[in-house]
């Protein structure tokens, strides 16, 4: 069966930043879910989230010229044909964005709530992230090493 994966920003990020504490495991895992024949999907959030930490990131550290090659690997690993927006979805779900991030007693952060509840929305069954607080959601099977790609 062949799966639509959301990729999770701790994965992108980790793919698009060669000495991320990630790196090595986010390639290795976007290495199992291609040759898997799944499809990467990439939610404008998610995006969003990941340019912003790794942009911070390299500013924190100084590395100014890094941040066009960065957003240059971004616009190659990603291009903006295909991103999936979910963020118009906001004014309709933020009542149950709230109640899913009560339900879990906040281990769910806004983020992460919207994007279980824009994957169960489109029938999407997998994320691919290293963030655990996923593991609580019962519609999405969290994906975080090679060997757990179906």
């Amino acid at each position: 069966m062949i799966l639509d994966v959301v990729i999770d920003s701790s994965v992108l990020v980790g793919l698009l930043v060669p000495n991320d504490l990630w790196h090595e495991q986010a390639v290795a895992l976007w290495g199992a879910i291609k040759a898997a024949g799944h499809t990467g999907l990439y939610l404008d959030c998610v995006v969003a989230e990941s340019t912003s930490v790794a942009v911070r990131r390299l500013r924190e550290k100084g590395r100014l010229a890094d941040v066009a090659p960065l957003l240059d690997r971004l616009n190659v690993h990603v291009p903006a044909e295909a991103i999936t927006w979910i963020l118009p979805d906001v004014p309709r779900l933020y009542p149950a964005v709230l109640d899913l991030v009560r339900s879990s007693s906040g281990a769910l952060n806004f983020h992460d709530a919207l994007i279980a509840l824009a994957c169960r929305e489109r029938g999407i069954l997998a994320i691919a992230s290293f963030d655990a607080d996923f593991d609580q959601v019962p519609w999405l099977r969290r994906l975080s090493h090679p060997e757990d790609v179906p």
